[in-house]
């Protein structure tokens, strides 16, 4: 089952530190590997001393937490993390991340302050940007980091191949999270050529170009147009001041009761969207991630930069991809081995019947592979565990063969100890004996015959048992003096004809447990081939859903840019957006021939697999 970890309070998730730079925290990294449900993860930047901690511990529920301080000093350094069960979203975990604050003056080096801002960025499924006073030119320069992110994020490994081909930053907004602008300490009127606007409205007013072909316009646009063109969804809060300023140096200490009411109204406001609308995060392909998979990545991210290298989505997601496949290839063989040792009590009566619990176990199996695996290169990874279940379940079958085989022939050997007895105290060396010993033999096969629990093996081994005693009885036949030589060569014949029927019996029953083993192999193979296909096309949906939502935030763009006079702007948009149109197409045309090959190539795999096993 998924599982969460309850922090009582923040730890350091990345520490920027002046001699080694930044570092993740081996700490952190432990803690998230034991969180295996989905995240959503809150994070918050911005620059230092603007009350960031406060509005995150409130999201956390708690007064305290992360560290607010009271001075002008920056109390955060590097990135702070804080894992609670989230209040909205039952199996889900809400991590938020706290980072230091940007453009402090007392550090020394502050070209971390990009990385800190790109690592929060590409770790988060909602990132917020905290700011004070009004969403003004001061307020857009000091988020200037947005006009680097193309030198410092790459979404392929491979340089674009054609001028006809987008640049990666043309798609940042496929994976960048929601943007939320958080205006702390707003005294203005929500208004607009006098008509009350929403905060929403506000932000994007404020996020509109200049006509002005001046430098000045140019330098006024270059922000507003990164802001717009990566953050397809947009959000804004304002908040008044909270409180007295006597207050606001012990804010986490103020009962609510002393909060200004509209400040508190806001909080509450802004609390409920991010506990109701903030999503889950995802990577590019749409899989779902999960606390231990968050972790792999920021370790992989900061790797990648401390390397002197640039962070490519691509690479870190096959990477990713690969280590997850094996691993879900593992823990669904595990899951399957350990629910056929719950369900399945060896000896079975029938094949039918282990192949039955076979079957749940390998279905519960696959979703739990399905569930946890990434796309890339699944095939590969679900032939493997094709391959992996079906030598787990040739070894209980082998096991069901030989727990039955010994319960026979400890039954067997049980109940002819009498019989045996007789024949070494002479009992049947007779007149007669021949009879009287076939009698007792056939009554003890009946006991025999009415035991339970024998298993699939109690007829093979009877046999192999009576086959074994053939030279014992001819013996007897042979002493018996009552007999005439033609009866005892009928006789003799008589047995031999049944021993033949006998063997004839075991081949039909023979011949019929490996028709249900390859009835078995192709309910398996169709199985998985199914669930693999339902796999791909649930992928393609998702896929063709994130370029869709890439194509109308181009459009809803394209007509702002038209409204403002930017046609030059509008006609790349439109450009971009026919790119991504054609793109589309070839995604379904792609994934069409990807489930295809990809199913191909599992039919290959299963067929060799149950060859080998044949």
């Amino acid at each position: 089952m998924a599982s969460q970890v309850a922090m009582a309070e923040p730890v350091c998730l990345l520490e920027n530190t002046p001699s080694r730079g930044l570092v993740v925290q081996q700490e952190a990294l432990e803690l998230l590997s034991e969180v295996t449900q989905p995240v959503v993860v809150v994070a918050i930047t911005g620059p230092y001393r603007t009350g960031k901690s406060y509005l995150m511990n409130r999201l956390a529920g708690q007064r305290r937490g992360f560290s607010l301080g009271s001075t002008v000093q920056s109390q955060t350094k590097g990135i702070w993390m804080w894992c609670v069960a989230h209040p909205c979203q039952p199996g889900h975990t809400l991590v938020l991340l706290d980072t230091e604050g940007l453009g402090d003056t007392e550090k020394g080096d502050t070209r971390n302050d990009t990385w800190i801002f790109v690592l929060t960025l590409l770790l988060s499924s909602t990132l917020m940007y905290n700011s004070r006073g009004t969403i003004d030119q001061q307020a857009l320069e000091q988020l200037h980091y947005v006009l680097t992110l193309s030198e410092h994020i790459r979404l392929k490994a491979a340089p674009r191949r054609s001028e006809d081909e987008l640049e990666d930053s043309e798609k940042f907004d496929s994976f960048f999270p929601t943007f939320v602008w958080l205006v702390r300490d707003f005294t203005l009127q929500l208004e607009a050529d006098g008509k009350e606007i929403s905060e929403d409205q506000y932000l994007e007013n404020a996020l509109k170009l200049r006509a002005e072909s001046t430098p000045e316009s140019q330098g006024y646009n270059r922000t507003r147009e990164c802001i717009r063109r990566f953050f397809a969804e947009r959000k804004c809060f304002v908040f008044d001041v909270p409180a007295k300023r006597k207050d606001l140096v012990h804010l986490e200490e103020v009962e609510d009761e002393q909060l200004d009411p509209e400040f508190l109204q806001q909080l509450e406001k802004f609390c409920s969207y991010i506990w109701e609308k903030a999503p889950v995060k995802r990577v590019p392909g749409g899989h779902v991630i999960t606390g231990r998979l968050l972790g792999k990545l920021a370790a992989s991210y900061v790797e990648v930069i401390r390397s002197g290298a640039v962070p490519c989505l691509e690479s870190t997601v096959m990477a990713l991809a690969k280590a997850e496949n094996a691993a879900a290839v593992k823990e669904a063989v595990r899951l399957y081995r350990d629910l056929m040792e719950q369900r399945v009590k060896l000896p079975t009566e029938t094949l039918e019947e282990l192949l039955e619990l076979h079957a749940r176990c390998e279905r519960e199996a696959l979703e739990l592979f399905l569930a946890r695996a990434f796309q890339e290169e699944i095939h590969c990874a679900q032939a493997e565990l094709m391959d992996q279940v079906e030598k787990v379940k040739e070894t209980f079958c082998k096991d069901n063969e030989k727990v039955s085989r010994d319960k026979c022939k400890a039954a067997l050997q049980d109940l002819f100890q009498e019989l045996d007895k007789g024949i070494r105290d002479g009992a049947y060396s007779v007149p007669g004996g021949y009879e009287l010993f076939r009698g007792h033999q056939q009554a003890l096969v009946d006991k025999y015959m009415e035991l339970r629990g024998k298993g699939l093996k109690a007829s093979a081994v009877l046999h192999e048992f009576l086959q074994s005693r053939q030279t014992l009885a001819q013996s007897i036949l042979k002493a018996d003096l009552s007999l005439t030589e033609m009866e005892k060569q009928k006789k003799i014949e008589e047995e031999q004809n049944k021993r033949a029927e006998e063997e004839k019996e075991l081949q039909r029953k023979k011949d019929a447990e490996e028709k249900v083993k390859l009835q078995d192999q192709l309910r398996s193979k169709e199985e998985h081939v199914l669930q693999l296909r339902k796999s791909l096309e649930a992928a393609c949906e998702k896929q063709l859903e994130v370029q869709d939502r890439m194509i109308r935030h181009r459009c809803q763009e394209e007509r702002a840019l038209r409204q403002e006079g930017f046609e030059d702007k509008a006609e790349h948009m439109n450009w971009v957006t026919r790119r991504l149109e054609g793109e589309r197409s070839m995604i379904q045309s792609n994934y069409s021939g990807l489930i295809e090959l990809g199913l191909t190539l599992l039919v290959k795999a299963a067929s060799l697999i149950f060859r080998f096993f044949k």
